[in-house]
């Protein structure tokens, strides 16, 4: 099957909601999904914390559907002192994996990470996503960081930090 992977454009924004949804919907929690078109717009375009790339049926003269994204940002290793990638979400369509695409979209995030100079490329997987976990391992030779366990705030827990400066006199 001909695909093109390329860099998201602000005309791309329906494209990379319906992947978000299908993400979703893959990861058992579409009623999850916050995001529309203007937010996307504004905080992968207009103030670019995370860029996007593209899987499409077809090729670059003639682009089809939209059947995969990657999404990423970069973070900073005080102990490397250089910039990491981190990918924020990778998902192809269904129908399309096992194509290649999953790994054409990780030879491009190595060539991201390398015009950017950073010293690794960090990502999370669900633990009950076998597929996922088996193709990071065995087809990329990525490893797992196990003494490590992930940690969140959403909106409510980050108000509440402002608790816990003191008030000043």
């Amino acid at each position: 099957m001909p695909y093109h992977i390329r860099k998201a454009a602000v005309e791309d924004v329906d494209n990379i909601l319906q992947l978000i949804i299908g993400l979703a919907t893959y990861e058992k929690a579409p009623e999850s999904v916050k995001a529309t078109p203007e937010l996307l717009r504004k905080n992968l375009f207009e103030t670019p914390y995370a860029h996007t790339l593209l899987a499409f049926y077809g090729s670059p003269e003639s682009p089809g559907k939209a059947i995969g994204m990657a999404m990423y940002f970069f973070n900073y290793s005080t102990w490397t002192g250089r910039p990491g990638l981190y990918l924020e979400d990778l998902f192809v369509e269904e129908e399309h994996r096992g194509e290649g695409i999953g790994k054409a979209f990780f030879a491009e995030l190595a060539k991201v990470a390398q015009e950017k100079d950073c010293a690794r490329m960090d990502w999370s997987v669900l633990k009950w996503n076998q597929p996922s976990i088996d193709f990071y391992e065995k087809k990329l030779g990525a490893t797992a960081m196990s003494e490590w366990m992930g940690m969140r705030l959403e909106e409510k827990g980050i108000e509440n930090l402002k608790r816990l400066v003191p008030e000043s006199s």
